[in-house]
Formats: structure tokens, C-alpha cells, sequence
């Protein structure tokens, strides 16, 4: 099978999908100024987008190999034009949820497929962690590319005026150009299709089951635990820019960028360091030096002073922070990777349809934690806050290494017939 039109279309779906999903933090930035809405109340947009992905994840995850991966991404894309034609049109809160609610509903889609798919072009576990890696880099450099196009449409001297949602035109044309290369990509799906008929039901009790099993039990709470972190950082990083240091509503959002640009350095780089170093190492080393940076970055914004601009005289703290991008990056591909890789083929879908399920649910939950603190104490009270989940990532890690490494001597014992 000839895999690369595959594969620049997965890289492309991922892209267009991490500047819809990741927009969430200038829309809750926005919505605070247009619609008159609480930062507690804007972080349930967070929720609107991740639940719907789980919610849909959890129906559909264990049915997917009878859709097909192709079909679920082109019946996804679909769904998300005809939504961001329709944003204009209707400008409000309730619509904004809409939005969200479409494109949490449709990635739950892509992902699961997306992750599925990586298994049916890569041929061994090294190209697998490479080959996730750098498809998450792209993604990070779907949502760097996003803050600039949302920026450019955002007019710092009306805070009112919605003229910034014509933005969604431009995105609609977008999600149509990868409908259409899609469409006429080739994707051999024999691997896992099955002439066996379950009945959805028990397709749903196997994925229960391979819930409970510890190695992915352990897994589960670290992908929640990571999700949790990016997503409070990610989510409320323009409003931080915004109210705590005061940059301009355009400067907030293109400097939001910057731990977009990081995390997709991070993973790209990842991507190379992985195919030389034990995962866990790499982790480690990052988990570590992301606390550091926290505690070194977050006293900066207490220092602000004086009328912002431009690029040229931010804070230091606009640009110091965002860089615990280039540590937590590696993260959630490399856990990804090695439990898919660990895994036989035919139950990547249902394991794609976990990691998406408690992905959704760790990012709502960061998000409503980040600002719930955030109106209640403040934002340096808020990203503080990170340090609590980046020391239970930690210690999770290390349990699933040994686990892992206790499930794969286990399967390389019974392959061998027990010598």
C-alpha cells in the first residue's frame, strides 16, 4: 500500500482540527467581551467541545472498524464546514456553544481514526512513536498558525464588535480542502475489518474491558492527568496575557503562539529523541524540568509595568511561560504511542476511543478548574496551580513503565512458548 497521500492527509486533518479545537482560548477571551460573559462561565465552552468528544468517542469507539476510519474522517469534516458556515450567522453565546459541541462531536471521529490509522502505515513500534510524534507536532503547529488567523480578524478598537467571526469562512474553505483530499486518498482498512458480526453491545463490553485491564487503567489516568495540564495552560493562556499582564486583545492571543510554537518544537524534537532514548526517560527529564520552569516564570508577571504595544515591549513573562510548551510536549504522544504499540492491531480503534474519552474529560476538567481559581484568586494563583497535577503525572508515569514493561515480557514469554 502506498501510504504517503494517507499520511499528508492525516497531517492535514490534524491540522485543521487543532486550530478549530485549540481556538477555544480566544473565543473564551472574546465571549468575555462581546456577550458580557464570567470567566466561570466561559470556561464551559471547554466543556461543550470535550464532552461531546467523549460522549461520541464512547458510543462509536468500539463500532468504528465498521464505519471505517476514511468514512468517519470524511463524515467529520463534513459536519464542521457546514457548522462554521453557519457561525456568522447567528452570533451569540448559545451558537458559540453549538460550535464547540460540532467540533468535539467530529473529532472524536478524527481522532479515534487518526490513531487507528497510524497503526495500518507505520510497520514496527519505532516508527509508530515517531510517526505519532510528529503528527502531534503538526497539530501544535494547526493551533500556532490559529492564534495568528483568529488575530487577524480581532479589532482591538471595537472590544464589541463580532466581526472577528468571519473568521469561519476562511475556516470552512479549509475544512473543504481536506474533505475533498480525503476523499481521494486510498486507505487499505483489511488489517482490522473482521467477517465476524458482534452485536454493538458486546463491542462496547470488550472496550469495558480492555479499561479495566492495569496497564491501560494506569494509562487512562495519566492521559487525564496530562490532557488536564496542557488544556488549563492552553485554554486560559490569551486571558492570563490579557488581564494579568495587560497586552492589547490582539497582542494576548499572537502571543499565545509561543507555547504552541514550543510544544511543536518539543514533540518535533521528540520525535528524533524517542527513536534513541527509553520514553520514560525523556519524561522524566521534562516533567521535571516543566516544574522549574513554572516556578521560575510565574513571579515574572508580577513585575509588569507601564503600556503594552507590541511584540517589543511585552513582559518577560509573556515569553518565559509559554515555553513550558517545549517539556510537556513529548508527553501525551509518547504515552500514546507505547500503549497503541503494546496493543494488538485490532484493538487500536477501541483504545483510540479511550485516549479520546479521557483526553475530553481531563481537558474539561482542567479548564473549569483553571477558571473557577482564575475568577476566584487570580491567574499567577491559577497556572500555580499546574504544579499539582504535574507531580500526579509523575508518579503515574512510573507505574505504567513498570507495568508496561511487565506486560511486554509477559507477551515476548508466551511468544516464545514459554522458553
Amino acid at each position: 500500500m502506498t501510504t504517503w497521500k494517507i499520511k499528508v492527509s492525516l497531517f492535514l486533518n490534524y491540522f485543521v482540527f487543532a486550530i478549530l479545537l485549540n481556538s477555544v482560548g480566544t473565543v473564551i477571551l472574546q465571549v468575555q467581551s462581546n456577550y458580557g460573559i464570567s470567566e466561570s462561565s466561559a470556561s464551559i465552552l471547554e466543556a461543550f467541545k470535550d464532552l461531546s468528544i467523549a460522549a461520541v468517542s464512547f458510543l462509536v469507539a468500539s463500532y468504528i472498524t465498521r464505519i471505517g476510519y476514511k468514512n468517519s474522517m470524511l463524515i467529520a469534516l463534513g459536519l464542521v464546514t457546514v457548522a462554521c458556515l453557519a457561525m456568522p450567522s447567528l452570533p451569540s453565546f448559545a451558537m458559540t456553544k453549538v460550535l464547540f459541541a460540532v467540533v468535539g462531536t467530529s473529532f472524536a471521529l478524527i481522532k479515534v481514526s487518526v490513531y487507528a490509522t497510524i497503526g495500518l502505515v507505520t510497520s514496527n513500534k519505532k516508527e509508530h512513536a515517531s510517526f505519532m510524534n510528529f503528527i502531534e507536532s503538526f497539530f501544535m503547529i494547526g493551533i500556532l498558525t490559529g492564534y495568528f488567523i483568529f488575530s487577524a480578524f480581532v479589532d482591538d478598537s471595537q472590544t464589541q464588535s463580532t466581526s472577528w467571526l468571519t473568521v469561519y469562512y476562511l475556516l470552512a474553505g479549509i475544512t473543504a480542502i481536506a474533505f475533498v483530499l480525503l476523499l481521494t486518498a486510498s486507505l487499505d482498512e483489511s488489517a482490522v475489518k473482521t467477517t465476524e458480526t458482534k452485536p454493538f453491545l458486546e463491542d462496547f463490553g470488550d472496550m469495558i474491558k480492555l479499561a479495566l485491564k492495569p496497564l491501560v487503567l494506569v494509562f487512562i489516568i495519566s492521559a487525564f492527568t496530562y490532557v488536564l495540564i496542557e488544556q488549563s495552560i492552553m485554554s486560559w493562556l490569551p486571558t492570563f496575557n490579557s488581564k494579568v499582564l495587560n497586552l492589547p486583545t490582539t497582542l494576548s492571543i499572537q502571543m499565545a503562539s509561543i507555547l504552541a510554537a514550543s510544544t511543536a518544537f518539543g514533540r518535533f524534537a521528540a520525535g528524533f529523541a524517542l527513536r534513541k532514548i527509553h520514553w520514560f526517560a525523556v519524561l522524566v527529564v521534562c516533567l521535571l524540568a516543566a516544574s522549574v520552569l513554572v516556578l521560575v516564570a510565574i513571579p515574572l508577571a508580577q513585575n509588569n509595568g507601564g503600556t503594552v504595544t507590541g511584540w517589543s515591549d511585552a513582559p518577560l513573562g509573556a515569553f518565559v511561560f509559554p515555553l513550558i510548551g517545549l517539556f510537556i510536549a513529548p508527553i501525551y504522544p509518547a504515552i500514546n504511542s507505547v500503549i497503541l504499540s503494546t496493543l494488538p492491531a485490532r484493538q487500536h480503534g477501541p483504545m483510540s476511543g479511550l485516549i479520546v474519552i479521557f483526553s475530553a474529560l481531563g481537558g474539561t476538567t482542567g479548564s473549569i478548574i483553571t477558571g473557577n481559581i482564575f475568577e476566584a484568586y487570580g491567574g499567577q494563583t491559577a497556572f500555580y496551580f499546574s504544579l499539582v497535577p504535574i507531580g500526579v503525572l509523575m508518579i503515574c508515569l512510573f507505574f505504567f513503565n513498570r507495568i508496561q514493561k511487565k506486560s511486554e515480557a509477559e507477551i515476548t514469554f508466551q511468544s516464545t512458548g514459554g522458553h
